[in-house]
């Protein structure tokens, strides 16, 4: 994704670039806003979900996934 830097000042000028990705606005050198598009927030935003979701993976019946057994030799404690 490419990042445009403006100045505040260039900001007027700058409401159509964010059509072209996310624009970088700054005060002094120091940035201080980033204009977007909709459309580009939306999915921004649209991303985020609580880890409990994440972790119930509703989508995953379509995955096969069979592990090898895993094979553990468990040795006596060396207790002196």
């Amino acid at each position: 994704m490419n990042i445009t830097t403006i100045s505040s000042r260039e900001f007027h000028q700058a409401v159509s670039a964010a059509n072209q990705g996310p624009v970088l606005i700054t005060e002094g050198a120091r940035p201080t806003h980033v204009l977007m598009s909709f459309e580009d927030y939306q999915k921004l935003t649209m991303q985020r979900r609580s880890i409990a979701d994440a972790l119930a993976m509703p989508d995953i019946s379509g995955i096969e996934f069979d592990p090898p057994q895993a094979i553990i030799n468990a040795k006596p404690a060396g207790l002196v």
